[in-house]
C-alpha cells in the first residue's frame, strides 16, 4: 500500500496518543476549548446517547506531514514550487495563470486556525476562452475516434486512478475532511464508474434505430431512416465539494465515451484532489491535447461567465441553488443539474423499527450529513414515534466524533460559515419549541451529531437543508400527512419509506413527488448506473451512466429516399 506521507503512520500514532492523554469531558473544560453548548433541561440522561469526550483542540491544524506527492514523478509537474501553488490543465499541459493570482484552499480540520492549506490558480476570462477553443478543436479529432478506442482510453485512466487512489485520497482528507477510508473508497468507486461507462457506452452508442416509412398510414416503403446518437460538442462539468472526484468522473466519463470534449471546473474545496485525478487522464497519453481541460477559477468573478459561455454545449452541474441561476443563464443547451434535497424518511406503524433506526442513523450522519441524499427529516407516525426516537438516539450515541484521519463518523463540516448556518437552524427550532435530544456541542466547524424531536412546519429546520449532522424528526398523525409534507417541499430529490406492507410502500412511492423513493432503505445515489434525478428545485434531467450518455448526445437521422417502394424478402 502506498503511503503518501512517508511518516504519516507515525504522525497519526503520535496524534492518537496526544488525544488520548488530553481528552477531558467536564463542561468548564469544554467551554475553555471554545465548544459552544446549548444547555437543555430535556436532554436525555441515557449514557448511550452521550458521545465519548474528545478534545478537538488537541488535533493539529495539519493532520499529517506535508505529503511527498509533488516529488513523485507522476505528479511532480502539477506543483509550482516557486509560487507554492498548483497549476491548471489546458491543452495537455500544466500551466500557471497569466493573472498571477491564486485561490486558497482551506483545511476544514484545522478548525479555523491557519487553515489555508493549498493554493490553486485563479484563471481569467482569456484562459476560459482558450479552454473552450481547445475543446472545440480537439473534439473534432475525438468524435472521429472509434468507440473501442475511446473505451480503451477510459479504462487506462481508470487504472491510473485506482493505482494512485491513496495519493488522491490524501487530498480529500485534507480538503473536504472526508474520512481516510471513505476517501479511498471514493477513488475506487470512481475507477469502477469509468470502466462501467466505457463498456456501457460501447453497447449503447454502437446501435441505433432503423425505421421504414410504410409504418405510417398512407406511406409506401420508399424511405429508410437510420437514427444514431452523436456528440454535442463540449460538456462543462461542475462537481461539488462533497464528492469532487466521483462526481467529476460521473460527468467526464459519459461525455468522453460519447465523443465530446470536456472542461471541468472543480470545486475550490476539493480542487487539488481533482487536479490529481486529472493527471491520471493526462498520464494515459492517449487523449488528444485539449480534449480534457481543468480550470480553477474564483467562481464569484467568473463562474457565470464560464457557465454561460457560447462554447458550452451541455452543462452538467451538481451543487446548490447556484444551479438555478446558472440554468436561467445557460440558454438552449441540454442541462443535467442536481441541486440538493430535503430527503424525507417516512416511518409507518408497521415498519421494522430496528431496521428503520439503523438506516436513519447511517443515512443522516454519514460524512457528517454533507450529502444531497442524506436523510434530512424523519416523518414518523405518532404511535411509534417515541420508540423510533429512542432507537435513533441510541444509534447516534455510538457515533465517533473527531478528525478524518481517524475515520471518525462525524468530522468537521466544510467551513465555519456552513457550521453557522446549521447552528442557526438549530437555534430557530429550539426557540420555537423543538426538543434537542442531545446537548448541542460545537467547536468551530466541528458539530456533534444532534437529533431534534418535535419539529413542526413553522420551523426552518422542517424545510431547509442543514447539510450537516443535524436530524429533525416530525411526528405525523398518518401517512397521508407525511406525503403532504413531502410534496410541499421545494426539494424533491429522494425520499424513503419503511413498512412491511409492499402494497402500502408502492402506494406511498406513487404519491410522493420525488426523483427516487427508496423502500426500506435510506436514500442513496447509486449504484452509479441507476437513474438519479430530482424534481422541482432539486434538479433538471437525470444522471446514471446510460442517462448521462443520453443527455450528452443528440439524435441524428439519415433518410435514404428510394425511387420506388421496396419490400424486403425473406
Amino acid at each position: 500500500t502506498h503511503d503518501p506521507t512517508g511518516s504519516a503512520k507515525d504522525a497519526r500514532e503520535r496524534n492518537q496518543r496526544k488525544r488520548a492523554g488530553s481528552a477531558k469531558g467536564d463542561t468548564r473544560a469544554r467551554r475553555r476549548r471554545g465548544i459552544a453548548t446549548i444547555p437543555l433541561g430535556d436532554a436525555p440522561a441515557n449514557p448511550a446517547s452521550s458521545h465519548p469526550p474528545i478534545d478537538p483542540a488537541s488535533h493539529p491544524c495539519v493532520l499529517v506531514s506535508e505529503p511527498a506527492m509533488a516529488s513523485q514523478a507522476v505528479f511532480s509537474e502539477l506543483f509550482d514550487a516557486a509560487s507554492g501553488s498548483y497549476k491548471y490543465y489546458l491543452r495537455g499541459a500544466w500551466r500557471l495563470s497569466a493573472s498571477r493570482k491564486t485561490v486558497s484552499v482551506f483545511n476544514p480540520s484545522a478548525m479555523g486556525e491557519d487553515a489555508a492549506q493549498f493554493k490553486v490558480q485563479q484563471c481569467d476570462r482569456e484562459e476560459i476562452d482558450a479552454a473552450f477553443e481547445a475543446c472545440r478543436t480537439a473534439q473534432e479529432v475525438w468524435r472521429a475516434t472509434p468507440l473501442w478506442k475511446r473505451a480503451e482510453s477510459l479504462r487506462k485512466a481508470a487504472g491510473l486512478i485506482r493505482e494512485h487512489k491513496h495519493t488522491i485520497a490524501e487530498f480529500l482528507v485534507r480538503e473536504v475532511a472526508k474520512g481516510r477510508k471513505d476517501s479511498v473508497v471514493e477513488c475506487e468507486r470512481s475507477a469502477d464508474l469509468i470502466e462501467y461507462c466505457a463498456e456501457e457506452g460501447v453497447r449503447l452508442l454502437s446501435k441505433g434505430d432503423f425505421l421504414t416509412s410504410d409504418a405510417f398510414p398512407g406511406s409506401d416503403r420508399n424511405k429508410l431512416c437510420l437514427a444514431s446518437r452523436v456528440p454535442l460538442g463540449t460538456v462543462l462539468c461542475v462537481p461539488p465539494f462533497n464528492y469532487p472526484v466521483n462526481l467529476a468522473v460521473s460527468k467526464i466519463a459519459p461525455a468522453l465515451i460519447a465523443g465530446n470534449a470536456v472542461l471541468v471546473k472543480p470545486p475550490t474545496q476539493g480542487s487539488v484532489a481533482g487536479l490529481h485525478m486529472m493527471q491520471c487522464f493526462h498520464k494515459t497519453g492517449v487523449f488528444p491535447d485539449g480534449l480534457i481541460n481543468m480550470l480553477t477559477i474564483r467562481s464569484s468573478e467568473n463562474g457565470d461567465y464560464m457557465a454561460s459561455h457560447k462554447g458550452v454545449n451541455c452543462l452538467s452541474f451538481t451543487g446548490g441553488d447556484t444551479g438555478i441561476r446558472l440554468a436561467e443563464k445557460a440558454g438552449m443547451i441540454p442541462l443535467q443539474m442536481e441541486l440538493g434535497g430535503k430527503d424525507a424518511c417516512v416511518v409507518c406503524t408497521d415498519a421494522d423499527l430496528d431496521l428503520a433506526a439503523k438506516h436513519i442513523v447511517k443515512g443522516a450522519f454519514s460524512y457528517s450529513g454533507q450529502r444531497c441524499t442524506a436523510v434530512k427529516v424523519v416523518m414518523v407516525e405518532e404511535s411509534v414515534a417515541d420508540e423510533v426516537v429512542r432507537k435513533v438516539v441510541e444509534g447516534v450515541g455510538a457515533l465517533t466524533v473527531g478528525m478524518p484521519d481517524d475515520n471518525c463518523s462525524i468530522t468537521p463540516v466544510i467551513s465555519k460559515s456552513s457550521a453557522d448556518s446549521i447552528e442557526a437552524l438549530v437555534v430557530d427550532a429550539k426557540e420555537k419549541g423543538a426538543k434537542l435530544c442531545h446537548e448541542y456541542k460545537r467547536k468551530c466547524n466541528l458539530i456533534w451529531p444532534l437529533v431534534v424531536d418535535h419539529v413542526r412546519p413553522d420551523m426552518k429546520l422542517a424545510w431547509e437543508e442543514p447539510f450537516g449532522p443535524v436530524l429533525p424528526i416530525m411526528r405525523v398523525a398518518n401517512v397521508d400527512q407525511a406525503v403532504d409534507l413531502c410534496n410541499r417541499s421545494r426539494f424533491a430529490l429522494q425520499s424513503c419509506v419503511f413498512t412491511r406492507d409492499i402494497d402500502k410502500a408502492v402506494k406511498i412511492s406513487d404519491s410522493i413527488k420525488a426523483g427516487t423513493v427508496q423502500v426500506n432503505s435510506a436514500p442513496a445515489r447509486g449504484p452509479d448506473h441507476f437513474p438519479f434525478q430530482g424534481f422541482r428545485d432539486s434538479g433538471i434531467g437525470s444522471q446514471g451512466v446510460a442517462n448521462s450518455i443520453a443527455t450528452m448526445t443528440k439524435t441524428k437521422t439519415t433518410v435514404i429516399n428510394l425511387s420506388g417502394p421496396s419490400y424486403s424478402a425473406g
